[in-house]
């Protein structure tokens, strides 16, 4: 299990990268002046250079991705619930995600930042999760009607 989750964590680490460097590009678009805006201003202050700011985030986004790939591993322990699963799964997110969040300054540092930060964040959580399940039972119920149908057919 350990081999398997440092596999999945050396794959998710350059994911982590790829989709940071897609949203810095995709803010840079919506501003829509010409530039590109690789980290936002105050990491660039908290930091000292604009090159220090964005090799502190490729990092953290190599970390992001990362703990986001190794924490996949939960969804294939057989013996959890479902609820376990989900559970543990977000909590782990969770707390890789909100450190790396708030240091990088994507979200406004305040009480109302952070809240808004986790209502977003559970919002998309809860969305791709939904997702994720309702695609997982499609499959289950056409998995299902294909048994049914050679059973009867066998008969």
């Amino acid at each position: 299990m350990k081999k398997k989750v440092a596999i999945r964590c050396l794959i998710g680490a350059p994911i982590g990268v790829a989709i940071n460097t897609i949203i810095t590009i995709a803010i840079s678009l919506i501003v829509g002046d010409g530039r590109f805006y690789a980290v936002v201003p105050e990491l660039i202050a908290d930091c000292g250079t604009e090159i220090n700011a964005v090799l502190l985030q490729t990092i953290c986004s190599l970390l992001y991705g990362a703990a986001w790939a190794g924490a996949s591993i939960i969804w294939e322990v057989d013996n959890w619930s479902i609820l376990r699963q989900t559970t543990t799964h977000l909590i782990i997110c969770s707390l890789c995600t909100f450190p790396i969040a708030y240091f990088m300054r994507w979200m406004n540092h305040s009480i109302l930042g952070i809240l808004s930060y986790f209502g977003i964040f559970f919002v998309i959580y809860f969305a791709i999760w939904m997702s994720q399940y309702m695609a997982i039972k499609k499959r289950i119920q056409q998995i299902n009607s294909k048994v049914q149908k050679n059973n009867h057919t066998d008969k």
